[in-house]
């Protein structure tokens, strides 16, 4: 197996593992414990110096001197191996679509959904936009792929952290997180049976 990450429960590893499942990608998962601090013991800080998961190795892509390539950040890893793993890029107009999607979710659509004072005022606006985006399709292309794992893993988030939250306006949201909790891929990595 080229590919291996480091993940743990409740981390945002769940993204490129989901990603990695529903394109049947072979990975090796190593269980990282942030409640006993491994994260931030000197074997898994020499993967990601700043102790934070996911982080992701790959083997199959290597520099001049034969190292691994070593990422982390979710949406790096889900577009690295959107280009190189998943036949998803093929050109720089898709490579920068999925880039300007995994950028969004993990900043914009993150900030909104979590930063309690930011909630009110930006988190409408932008679920009113995605209803409207995602009734049209897939994000980038005819299928499924990196840009709708990342944007969708933060959409299931709001159920998951707050299912209180009304999404009763955003009736294409609500359904793609229930569809998204029915995924195979998805109940495995989330654990859900």
């Amino acid at each position: 197996m080229t590919i291996t990450i480091y993940g743990g429960p409740q981390t945002r590893a769940s993204m490129p593992r989901w990603y990695l499942e529903e394109k049947s990608i072979p990975y090796k998962l190593v269980d990282i414990a942030l409640s006993s601090a491994q994260n931030m013991e000197s074997e898994f800080l020499s993967i990601n110096p700043f102790g934070k998961l996911p982080a992701m190795q790959d083997q199959s892509v290597i520099d001049s001197k034969g190292r691994a390539i070593t990422l982390f950040e979710s949406g790096a890893i889900l577009l690295h191996l959107a280009e190189h793993h998943s036949g998803e890029i093929v050109t720089t107009y898709e490579k920068s679509l999925i880039s300007q999607w995994t950028h969004f979710a993990n900043s914009t659509l993150a900030f909104a959904i979590f930063v309690p004072d930011q909630k009110a005022k930006i988190l409408p606006r932008l679920l009113k936009q995605l209803n409207t985006q995602l009734s049209e399709g897939f994000l980038v292309g005819d299928s499924w792929g990196a840009a709708d794992c990342a944007v969708t893993a933060y959409l299931a988030y709001i159920k998951l952290f707050f299912p209180n939250e009304d999404l009763s306006a955003y009736p294409k949201i609500q359904s793609l997180i229930e569809e998204t909790k029915q995924r195979p891929a998805y109940k495995k990595v989330m654990g859900i049976r």
